[in-house]
């Protein structure tokens, strides 16, 4: 078998050249046609069939010599809403569109790995399923689940990485238990009484009553659910009104609740459900009326104990440091999640937080920007574990 540090250190020049393309070509959940496109054509080049799932997701095989184990390795495609503000010049080229989140990087890094994967297909057993995966910041994951992508043939274990600014250069956290938070998404809409704010004992005012939501609502995850169970309850948008003054008949809230553990209707702590609780009373005491809508967006993501354990031995192959191989749990979410809770898994996030190199910016930030150094090392994780897991 072909020396696998040395041949990705060979093929870092195209690593970096696929991601700044796919940088400066981003595309929204299930408008990454271009995307797809240049991921078909890489995998077709190096003689792998491919098929589209969900549209735009791209899925190919690499068969080993002999049956065995089928290992899934998953890249998201997609990028975000956001007009990107860096002066690197492989911008994006798509106003107010940015890969602000490392899909870029993943991508790149799966598809370099399926290259050096491809050349050592003889060295191996089993299967291994390149999996390509539109819109994963809005649930595509179950999308590609529907239409059968954990069958023919069936999934035995997943991977990820995720590329992750927070975490500093030459780390990696690899962690049991729950790493990811699960999310639901909330609509508000606060109904009152409109008329003059000069006479407002002849109105019903909508904005008291979702100021008193915005400020009671923060004691759920204070007062109600335990300190060391985490829970975030977040606001990201609040639209009412038209005129200083003009008292309006409503106002509407969106935001997000997030929580590191289990959080269904028959568990104790039921984030979700204490919330809409709460927002009733607070709008009765008030005097209003309000419409809530939840919507689960992801479940928390669990890592496989046994496939952690197996990630970290390769790890170890990977980065010669032991200090570098750390624990990593975080409030945001990914819907790989919806893969995990089907099928063994494990999720890991690749450290790219590099100040001279101003990659330290938080996620989803205009100014977003990665360390294009660590990529070799998410390529070297993908490629010696899937040896490792067919060996075992």
């Amino acid at each position: 078998m072909v020396d696998i540090k040395n041949r990705i250190k060979e093929l870092n020049k195209q690593l970096v050249e696929l991601r700044r393309d796919f940088h400066m070509h981003p595309e929204l959940g299930f408008q990454e046609f271009r995307t797809a496109e240049k991921i078909e054509s890489y995998l077709q080049n190096l003689g792998l069939e491919t098929k589209r799932v969900a549209k735009t997701g791209v899925v190919a095989l690499l068969k080993g010599t002999q049956p065995g184990p089928v290992l899934m390795l998953r890249a998201d495609m997609d990028a975000l809403p956001v007009h990107e503000k860096t002066t690197v010049e492989y911008k994006s080229q798509n106003a107010g569109v940015m890969h602000a989140c490392g899909h870029d990087a993943h991508m790149a890094m799966l598809l370099v790995a399926a290259k050096v994967l491809k050349e050592n297909w003889d060295q191996f057993k089993g299967t291994i399923k390149f999996v390509f995966q539109p819109d994963e910041e809005i649930a595509g994951a179950l999308v590609m689940i529907d239409q059968g992508v954990l069958e023919n043939p069936k999934v035995d274990a997943l991977m990820a990485i995720h590329i992750w600014t927070p975490l500093e250069s030459g780390k990696i956290a690899i962690s049991k238990g729950t790493v990811m938070a699960g999310l639901d998404v909330f609509k508000i809409i606060v109904h009152g009484k409109g008329g003059h704010t000069g006479a407002p004992q002849y109105a019903v005012d909508p904005i008291l009553a979702a100021a008193g939501i915005i400020q009671t609502v923060q004691s759920i995850q204070t007062r109600q659910i335990d300190a060391l169970k985490p829970t975030l309850i977040m606001f990201g948008k609040i639209n009412g009104g038209t005129k200083a003054n003009i008292i309006p008949d409503k106002v509407e809230l969106e935001g997000s609740i997030r929580f590191l553990y289990e959080a269904g209707p028959k568990t104790y702590e039921q984030p979700t459900q204490r919330f809409i609780r709460m927002v009733k009373n607070v709008c009765e005491t008030y005097r209003c009326t309000c419409e809530i809508e939840i919507i689960p967006e992801n479940k928390p993501l669990v890592n496989n104990d046994h496939m952690v354990l197996m990630a970290r031995q390769t790890a170890k192959k990977v980065f010669t440091d032991p200090e570098a191989i750390v624990d990593g749990h975080y409030n945001a979410s990914e819907d790989f999640s919806e893969f995990s809770a089907k099928v063994p898994g494990v999720f890991m996030f690749l450290g790219t937080g590099n100040k001279e190199k101003n990659s330290d910016v938080p996620h989803h930030n205009p100014c977003f920007n990665i360390d294009e150094d660590t990529m070799a090392a998410g390529v070297e994780m993908f490629v010696r574990a899937a040896f490792d897991f067919c060996k075992k």
